[in-house]
This record gives C-alpha cells, sequence and structure tokens, in this order.
C-alpha cells in the first residue's frame, strides 16, 4: 500500500501523525516566578533547619495556589521560563529542580514581585532567566 493511498484512507490517522510532529504538549501548570535573596531560613517547612536547604542552592518557596497546607513542603519542582515582560529574558532550553523549603507568604526575605506561584532563590532564577527581571512566566510540574 503506498504513502499516498494511506493518506487518502486514513486522513485521521495522518492528521494524528502530523500533529505530534509539530505541536509541543504542556505536562505542567503555568504560573510566574519572582526570586528572593538571603537570608533564606526555612521557618514554615523545617522550622529554621538550614540542613534542609539543597547544596545546589536550588530552592523556592511556595506561592498560595500551590502551599496546600504545608505539603508543599520537601516537595520537587521541574521548572523552566516560558515568556517575561521583557524579550530574551528566558534562558532558552533551561529547565532546573527545585526543592520547595518555605511559604513565599511567611518568608524571611521578601520576593521580588507578591502573588507569584513561586519564589525562585537567586541561584535558581539566574539558571534560567536574565538576574535583572523581577517577575517571569513559567511552566512547572512535580
Amino acid at each position: 500500500m503506498s504513502k499516498a493511498h494511506l493518506s487518502f484512507q486514513h486522513p485521521i490517522l495522518l492528521s494524528l501523525i502530523l500533529s505530534t510532529l509539530f505541536i509541543h504538549y504542556s505536562h505542567g501548570d503555568v504560573g510566574t516566578a519572582s526570586r528572593y535573596g538571603p537570608p533564606f531560613l526555612p521557618t514554615a517547612c523545617f522550622g529554621g533547619d538550614a540542613s534542609q536547604f539543597p547544596s545546589s542552592n536550588m530552592f523556592g518557596s511556595a506561592g498560595e495556589g500551590i502551599w496546600d497546607n504545608g505539603a508543599a513542603c520537601g516537595r520537587q519542582y521541574q521548572v523552566r521560563c516560558i515568556s517575561a515582560a521583557a524579550p530574551r529574558t528566558c534562558i532558552p532550553g533551561q529547565a532546573i529542580q527545585i526543592k520547595i523549603v518555605d511559604r513565599a507568604q511567611s518568608s524571611v526575605s521578601r520576593p521580588s514581585t507578591t502573588g507569584t506561584s513561586m519564589v525562585l532563590s537567586t541561584t535558581a532564577f539566574q539558571a534560567i532567566a536574565n538576574a535583572s527581571a523581577s517577575l517571569i512566566n513559567i511552566e512547572f510540574q512535580q
């Protein structure tokens, strides 16, 4: 059976194959992230126990949308920058893994922008976005 015959006989199959080649499927949630700097004290999650910080400094605080009454503490998230107000803010193709160590609303260090999905450590934020940005749009998944 020829390719031409298949494409005319099975248009649904052909469109399914083509759609998997050209469409990017999102597997995570979309939100916003800001950054914060020291002092880092995981008071809401670990009672100030600094040993809970990952040695890579790739951590963040949970915004109210993912806080889940403290269940977010210790969760690992894959995060990538997808857009920002300023062009070329995101570092293309870069994704990071962070650990939630605090609640953004109660963190000692204030986020650069309030009401975000996540507040990333300076190290984590700069791994996926330009350091001059204060707010980015992110895709994240646990």
